[in-house]
C-alpha cells in the first residue's frame, strides 16, 4: 500500500510541477503585456469590489510570487507584490479572480460555503495522512488490513472531496473575472485572451491536485475491496 501511494504521490508531484512551472512560465509573459487602462492590480480589484457592490473587503499587499488568495474569515483580498503593483495582463488575471472569491462569498455562492466548511475535515485529514505515510513501513507488512485501510479511506476521502469541490469554485472565480474584466473593458480583445490564458494554466494546477487526490482514494478502495475476504 505504501509503495503504490508513493508511486501515485511521485507522478502527480511531477505533472504539479511541470503545471506550476508553465503557471510562471505564463505569468512572466502576460505580466510583459500592459492593460490599456493603465491600472495596478490593486485598482482594478478595488473597481471590482465596487462594480459588485461590495464594500467590505479590504485589498491587501502580502510577500511572495503567486500567492494570492482572498480570505473569507477576514474579508481581504491579499494580493502579491507582482499582482498588487503591476499594471498588466497577468496582474489583472490575477486581481480580478481573487475577487471573484469576494463576489461569491458575498453572493452565498454554494460551492463556497461547502468548501469553508470542509476545511477542519481537511485539516484533521491532513493530520492523519502524515501519520500514515510515517507508519506506513511498518504497517504494510503486519497491519495492512481492513481497519487501517478504513481509516486511511477515510483519510483520503476528507481531502478528495475537498479537492473536487474546490474545481468548481475556482472554475466559477476565473468565469466571473473574465466576464467582468471584457464587461468593464479593463482587458477585451487580446488582453483579454492573455487573462484567460493564464487564468486557465492556474485552474489545470487545481485540477492536477485533484485528480491525484482520486486516484490515491480509488487505489486505496481497491485495495482495501480485494482483502474483503
Amino acid at each position: 500500500m505504501y509503495m503504490g501511494l508513493m508511486i501515485i504521490s511521485l507522478v502527480f508531484t511531477g505533472i504539479g510541477m511541470y503545471l506550476s512551472g508553465q503557471l510562471k512560465r505564463k505569468f512572466a509573459k502576460y505580466s510583459q503585456v500592459p492593460v490599456a487602462s493603465g491600472m495596478s492590480g490593486a485598482e482594478i480589484a478595488e473597481k471590482m469590489l465596487r462594480d459588485n457592490g461590495i464594500n467590505d473587503v479590504k485589498v491587501t499587499h502580502v510577500q511572495g510570487q503567486l500567492t494570492d488568495h482572498y480570505n473569507p474569515a477576514t474579508k481581504t483580498v491579499n494580493l502579491s507584490t507582482d499582482v498588487f503593483n503591476g499594471r498588466n495582463v497577468a496582474a489583472a488575471a490575477v486581481a480580478a479572480h481573487e475577487c471573484g472569491h469576494a463576489v461569491q462569498h458575498a453572493t452565498s455562492y454554494s460551492m463556497l460555503q461547502l468548501r469553508s466548511a470542509l476545511v477542519p475535515v481537511v485539516s484533521f485529514s491532513a493530520k492523519i495522512q502524515q501519520y500514515l505515510f510515517m507508519l506506513g513501513f511498518v504497517m504494510m507488512g503486519t497491519l495492512g488490513n481492513k481497519l487501517f485501510l478504513m481509516i486511511a479511506i477515510a483519510a483520503f476521502a476528507g481531502t478528495t472531496l475537498f479537492s473536487l469541490v474546490t474545481l468548481p469554485v475556482e472554475f466559477d472565480a476565473s468565469n466571473r473575472a473574465l466576464a467582468w474584466l471584457e464587461r468593464s473593458r479593463i482587458a477585451v480583445g487580446r488582453e483579454h485572451d492573455g487573462a484567460k490564458d493564464a487564468l486557465k494554466w492556474a485552474a489545470l494546477t487545481y485540477v492536477a491536485a485533484a485528480l491525484a487526490a482520486l486516484v490515491q482514494l480509488l487505489y486505496l478502495v481497491s485495495l482495501f475491496m480485494g482483502r474483503r475476504d
